[in-house]
């Protein structure tokens, strides 16, 4: 007889099967729409290999001795074919964010009690805005760090730069500076947590804002100062304002009032067992 209804435990829990087959829905799903995202990638793709080819073809270097005109080149077959796929399947992965990212919260929400989810919403409501305007700032930095580095090129020498040479590289600032502007929400969401205190990160804040600047020597493709300060600057702002909110968030902890402050110190806390019970019923009722 087929089953029209999933079977669960008294306490809300699903089988093993029953959440491997929850996984496999969710990853076809997944997939479907990381497919039809690759295709639109792969119609749209002119316009967007335009606009990531810009900053390269805006410098004189760029520009071939004969021709006059911006110069990338191949080196193989099928390399035009596989730069094509490449770009389509990455802007099938933006577009179709939406659907793969509601199918993975779709999975692992179940599992949450509702302060988790909270926290969820705040860090997923702030993770892409920071990752794009991080995104967006290694595009406007990009051609300082391809201006010095091609600057060392001859006059009478054209700068031959393989296509997927400068995709990589395009792509490797893209990621590290969108990646980096995510590290102030990891201390605002760990100090919600009650992970990290404002104390401690008070206590490491030099040793951090060292960390960000050997980060961003180390991590940025092109290592020139310019763009190395582009990245540390701006993530060493975004980290200033995370210990503030975790400043203002560990005083409004402290403002309430403390049930056990009146007990000595060898003297236990005592239990209310029924509210315990209600508290624990709630968290099955909102899983």
């Amino acid at each position: 007889m087929k089953r029209t209804q999933r079977q669960t435990d008294s306490e809300g829990r699903m089988p093993l099967m029953e959440h491997l087959r929850e996984l496999r829905n969710r990853l076809i799903k997944a997939m479907l729409g990381l497919l039809i995202g690759t295709i639109i990638g792969w119609l749209v793709f002119q316009p967007v290999w335009d606009f990531l080819k810009e900053p390269y073809c805006a410098l004189p270097q760029s520009q071939a001795l004969e021709k006059g005109q911006c110069s990338l080149v191949v080196n193989g077959i099928f390399s035009s074919f596989f730069l094509r796929l490449k770009i389509a399947f990455i802007l099938g992965l933006v577009v179709s964010s939406p659907v793969w990212l509601y199918q993975l919260w779709a999975f692992v929400a179940p599992g949450l009690y509702r302060k988790e989810r909270r926290w969820t919403y705040v860090f997923l409501s702030a993770a892409v805005p920071l990752f794009l305007v991080g995104a967006a700032l290694a595009y406007v930095t990009v051609d300082r760090g391809l201006a010095l580095f091609l600057g060392f090129t001859p006059d009478d020498v054209a700068a031959l730069i393989t296509v997927d040479h400068y995709v990589g590289y395009m792509l490797a600032m893209l990621l590290v500076f969108g990646m980096t502007f995510e590290l102030p929400l990891f201390v605002v969401i760990l100090n919600l947590a009650g992970v990290l205190t404002s104390e401690r990160i008070r206590k490491s804040q030099r040793m951090s804002i060292f960390g960000i600047f050997v980060f961003a020597a180390v991590a940025t493709p092109s290592a020139d100062p310019f763009t190395m300060m582009a990245l540390a600057l701006p993530t060493v702002v975004l980290f200033e304002a995370s210990v503030l909110l975790a400043i203002f968030n560990d005083r409004r902890r402290s403002r309430r009032p403390d049930p056990h402050a009146e007990l000595a110190d060898d003297e236990a806390a005592p239990l209310d067992l029924e509210q315990i019970d209600a508290e624990l019923e709630r968290g099955d009722r909102t899983r």
